[in-house]
């Protein structure tokens, strides 16, 4: 294949090695047929390497043989893909009685789009990046369907991608990235692990969608209970934000009361509610945080600073009788990764119980993924290491990982406060999807899969990383600190965050948010992909082997240089 490749092979041949048909006036549907001309080649270089890629990443083959036939690939992409600019408008198409070439600046194929006949008969169309994003800003608000996705802090065009296998992801261009987003967290097997994808084919098969319950939702409620056991109950839903409003609509139903403690640069999904910044006194009211959250709204939560037990104590001094309850994350990681003080859950335990308010553990992000029962665990182990007693939330919020990269969350807790729920109880709640079965099959495999192995070697390549990138950025002299919680890590720019650290939101904005950019595109031009905002936590899976790891590292002085030149 290589040397078909690098002598530009015949239609015939390379029809015969990936069932695709370049020859020219041979029509196909679902496949422009186009001579074998310098894009025709770049295009099926690009489809080449994704297939093979997808082939060998998906058995975690890490071969000799493999990792020289990638790098000849890409260095094809590379050098087809310098005269794509040349040839737009140029490519051939079979239509009606013969030839025509495209002039329409809106056709596919003067944009540049080509399509291509996959083995297994699949079309995948191929684009740039740019032009990827162009189109979907077209139909889609800001060309994205989640905002930090828009690279609206970094700038340049989001990568649009087209596959991801253990830890990598491949874009539109056919580029890989050894990627340290994971999905925003579900992903800590790295991406299409073998036994999740087998599960959730085999749950396909079975069928989509019931609207009737499937003993799989009883087997992964089972699990989160045995993983922490004050979680007697468990109510499946298919996003965070759908487990956080159920917990508050459920925390406000038992006590009667209607007022929310929250913390300032904690994220809690987009439930109106927690969708509110800080106003100006500490046990003021707070304000609207977006454009449709009413003043009225807003006014039922309170915003405090995080990791402050002074703040907290006097807005339950003030307030406490009207205080339904406090959410929190227990290891805040929306602000970048701000871990709690020592002691500053267990004091958010006494003082809400001292008020008959609920304490709410938002682990959408930590649950499951930092350890086998989430922030709360290693919480509770450290207590039983040093003789303390062992205190428990009254509610946890969960997702990510327990939907193993699928639309799975819960909420769950004791008994008593779950059978408040509907049907037994008068806290109404209800999805169509909830419990769906496909994604189920996920998280449960993700769950089964996820031991002490894991979370080990999860833990051992977060410190390798953040111990890498802390040395790259000393060498050049830039100020910052890197900060972990568990296994997520994420690094602060600036003086005062070098010398103090980040206990709270103000602390993070105050940062140097103008050296992350450069970072950014510095890391992403090397072929690693961080989160495209500082204020988000960088991840890893048990998929970051040696290679992957590697290739980060030697990707961080760059960077770190292009944070040291930064100018604000």
């Amino acid at each position: 294949m290589r040397d078909h490749i690098r002598a530009g092979a015949d239609s015939e041949q390379l029809q015969g090695g990936l069932g695709v048909d370049t020859r020219l006036g041979t029509h196909k549907p679902g496949n422009v047929a186009r001579g074998m001309d310098d894009a025709g080649l770049r295009q099926l270089s690009i489809d080449v390497d994704v297939e093979l890629k997808s082939v060998a990443r998906g058995q975690y083959d890490s071969s000799r043989h493999w990792r020289a036939l990638f790098d000849h690939l890409d260095n094809a992409i590379s050098a087809r893909r310098q005269t794509i600019k040349r040839i737009e408008g140029q490519l051939m198409v079979a239509g009606g009685h013969g030839h025509q070439r495209h002039n329409d600046p809106n056709s596919n194929v003067a944009r540049g789009v080509c399509h291509i006949t996959r083995m297994g008969g699949e079309v995948n169309e191929m684009t740039t990046n740019h032009e990827a994003f162009l189109r979907a800003k077209s139909v889609i608000p800001g060309g994205v369907n989640s905002p930090v996705r828009a690279y609206g802090s970094v700038g340049g065009d989001p990568r649009f991608m087209t596959a991801a296998h253990g830890a990598y992801v491949t874009d539109v261009e056919g580029r890989d990235y050894v990627d340290l987003i994971c999905t925003w967290g579900p992903g800590l097997l790295g991406h299409a692990h073998p036994q999740v994808v087998e599960a959730v084919q085999a749950a396909a098969a079975r069928g989509l969608s019931f609207g009737a319950p499937t003993q799989g939702e009883t087997e992964l409620a089972e699990a989160i209970h045995a993983r922490v056991p004050a979680v007697e109950q468990v109510r499946l839903v298919s996003t965070g934000t759908e487990a956080t409003m159920t917990a508050i609509r459920l925390a406000r139903g038992v006590t009667g009361r209607d007022l929310i403690v929250k913390f300032a640069g904690c994220y809690h999904g987009h439930v109106d509610a927690l969708l509110a910044q800080a106003g100006s006194g500490v046990a003021t009211f707070a304000l609207p945080g977006s454009a449709g959250v009413t003043a009225a709204t807003a006014a039922e939560t309170i915003v405090v600073p995080y990791n402050d037990v002074d703040a907290v104590e006097a807005v339950f001094a003030e307030k406490g009788a009207q205080i339904a309850a406090v959410i929190t994350e227990p290891a805040a990681a929306n602000m970048g990764v701000v871990p709690p003080k020592p002691g500053f859950n267990k004091a958010l335990r006494r003082i809400t119980a001292e008020h008959g308010a609920l304490l709410i553990f938002d682990e959408v992000l930590t649950g499951f993924r930092v350890g086998p029962a989430g922030w709360w665990g290693l919480e509770r182990d450290a207590s039983v290491a040093a003789g303390e007693a062992v205190w428990t939330p009254d509610l946890f919020t969960f997702g990510k990982v327990v939907g193993g990269g699928m639309p799975v969350a819960a909420v769950g807790g004791p008994r008593a406060l779950m059978e408040q729920l509907a049907p037994l109880g008068p806290v109404y709640q209800a999805g169509t999807l909830s419990g769906n079965p496909v994604a189920v099959a996920a998280g449960l495999t993700t769950m089964q899969l996820a031991d002490a192995a894991v979370y080990a070697k999860v833990d051992a390549v977060a410190a390798q990383l953040s111990a890498a990138v802390d040395a790259a950025l000393d060498e050049v002299g830039v100020p910052h600190k890197v900060q972990r919680a568990g296994s997520l890590f994420s690094v602060f720019f600036g003086e005062a965050a070098a010398r103090d650290g980040v206990r709270n939101y103000a602390d993070a904005q105050a940062q140097d948010v103008y050296r992350y950019a450069p970072f950014f595109h510095a890391m992403l031009d090397a072929g690693v992909s961080l989160p495209p905002s500082v204020f988000e936590a960088w991840f890893c899976s048990t998929a970051h082997d040696e290679t992957a790891v590697a290739k980060i590292i030697a990707a961080f002085p760059a960077a770190a240089k292009a944070a040291a030149s930064a100018t604000r």
